[in-house]
């Protein structure tokens, strides 16, 4: 325990004189927090939209109306002509184009189909679904008003609707994309520090010569390699207490579980992810073979793992992929605790799954880290 004592002092001298180093550890968490909660947006709205109204009848003022009481539209333009519509959307001007035709209202009043033209830019996928998802509702929602008054008219007694669809979300009623994406922010950040610079540390020392300086001691694998595990355990731990300071105050994130039990967690998925640093350490040669290898695991980890895109959605091979990734179990572990408030006995199969790839990845590590010893 004495050269172990002495190996974590010695860690923590260096790492406080690589100031550079620290000050991205520590400053990280915060830039990237603040950049990603803000600027990545997934409910698209208030898309800028120009209008060729050419029937100019209450009905079609009522449907525009519609349209923008939904705040995914902004009526920027009004054009006089079908040209005008299609190079506002072709220069890029609006993103939506609504063109009504000069019988829209005549239709309606004599119990007609009005078709309504809505020409939307899909060169922004996101943008084109929000822009067809919000058109057809409120087409579907006018059109069932309609139908109502029609009924009424005739039987002269108030009518509900057939289906009387009652939603509520769930953990995040109102939709908020920083609720969502603060507790993945958390887990990116940690994956790219415990794994990039961990292996970097380590394969530095190699470099200077320091590391075999360590190896020759009468200090044993187990040691050298707690010794270099354990300073980034702290500052994982650092990292992980500001980006959750950051999200309650900045973002009002809500933790609706148990704090001990995320924190006791997060040790499992920083010891995963600082398994996979040391490992990729042994087989790099240079700091700049153990950064493009660090980035092999950690574009997986943003792609695959479901911080940006649902799993769900993923063919079967990537869906399996992303179980391979340690990041895909932690993601559920943070969601599940901080949004849900479900604790250890519906998140012990994630567990389970992390407490695998540490055992896994730690020997082989281990038996690498070994052999180059010898």
């Amino acid at each position: 325990m004495r050269r172990l004592r002495a190996l974590l002092i010695k860690e923590f001298i260096q790492m406080r004189r690589d100031r550079l180093t620290f000050a991205m550890m520590i400053g990280l968490p915060i830039v990237q927090l603040l950049v990603f909660g803000f600027a990545i947006n997934t409910d698209v709205k208030h898309l800028p939209t120009a209008v060729y109204d050419q029937s100019l009848q209450q009905d079609s003022r009522d449907f525009l109306s519609a349209l923008t009481a939904s705040e995914y539209f902004d009526i920027t333009e009004i054009a006089t002509s079908h040209e005008q519509v299609a190079a506002a959307v072709e220069s890029g001007r609006t993103k939506v184009g609504v063109v009504i035709p000069p019988d829209f209202a005549e239709n309606l009043k004599h119990g007609r189909s009005a078709a309504v033209q809505v020409i939307v830019d899909a060169s922004d996928s996101m943008a084109a679904s929000s822009a067809i998802s919000a058109a057809q509702l409120v087409g579907q929602i006018k059109s069932q008003e309609i139908m109502i008054k029609r009924l009424q008219g005739v039987t002269g007694k108030k009518i509900d609707p057939p289906f009387d669809v009652r939603i509520r979300p769930w953990y995040n009623p109102d939709f908020v994309t920083a609720f969502y994406m603060v507790p993945g922010i958390l887990g990116i950040v940690l994956t790219m520090t415990m794994v990039m610079i961990t292996s970097m540390a380590i394969v530095r020392e190699r470099e200077r010569g320091t590391l075999e300086q360590l190896i020759v001691t009468p200090m044993k694998t187990w040691e050298l390699m707690l010794g270099k595990i354990i300073p980034y355990i702290v500052v994982g731990y650092v990292q992980a207490t500001v980006a959750l300071l950051v999200g309650i105050v900045v973002f009002d994130l809500p933790v609706r579980g148990s704090l001990g039990l995320l924190y006791l967690l997060t040790s499992w998925f920083i010891i995963a992810s600082l398994a996979l640093g040391v490992l990729i350490s042994t087989f790099a040669k240079t700091q700049m073979q153990a950064m493009q290898m660090s980035f092999f695991v950690f574009l997986p980890s943003v792609l695959l793992s479901g911080f940006m895109f649902p799993r769900e959605s993923m063919p079967l091979f990537f869906n399996w992929l992303g179980n391979l990734l340690p990041l895909t179990f932690y993601l559920q572990i943070l969601r599940g605790i901080i949004l849900k408030g479900v604790g250890i006995t519906v998140l012990w199969t994630q567990v389970m799954a992390l407490t695998v790839f540490i055992t896994v990845v730690l020997a082989i590590a281990i038996k690498k880290f070994q052999k180059k010893i010898a």
